[in-house]
């Protein structure tokens, strides 16, 4: 297994673990990080819909965040 695999499973558990928070801004911090973590391992893979999709998803997280300060 290469070691852009394990960064993408890693990436998947952490979006996992983000759903599981009740409060939304922990929420929305912790799917941020396994965004980018997702727009790496898309750039790696060259899988460009991945990168692309989770881009715009940390910056839906962000302005979201900023917004409910």
């Amino acid at each position: 297994m290469l070691m852009i695999d394990i960064f993408g499973y890693v990436g998947s558990l952490i979006v996992f673990i983000s759903f599981m928070m009740k409060d939304i801004k922990k929420l929305r911090l912790i799917n941020t990080v396994a965004c980018i973590i997702f727009v790496i391992y898309g750039i790696v893979k060259v899988a460009y819909p991945v990168a692309i999709t989770n881009i715009i998803v940390v910056i839906i997280n962000i302005v979201f965040l900023i917004r409910n300060k």
